[in-house]
């Protein structure tokens, strides 16, 4: 999974960099690599998997948009 970004007439590179970020915003790498930055033993990946669902059903259904 490759972002290619080509540089657009007369876009500066902070400009670049911004639509290279949204793309992995969008793509989920920026929270794949958080979550990849220290190992999780599977019985954590699986308590934190369950305490997820049981949010999930004390709200009510789908979970709220995070910020």
């Amino acid at each position: 999974m490759a972002i290619r970004i080509k540089a657009r007439p007369g876009e500066s590179a902070q400009q670049l960099m911004r639509r290279f970020k949204k793309l992995c915003e969008k793509e989920g790498l920026t929270k794949d690599v958080k979550r990849r930055a220290y190992y999780e033993k599977p019985s954590e990946r699986k308590q934190r998997a369950v305490r997820k669902a049981a949010k999930r059903v004390e709200t009510g259904g789908r979970p709220t948009k995070r910020r």
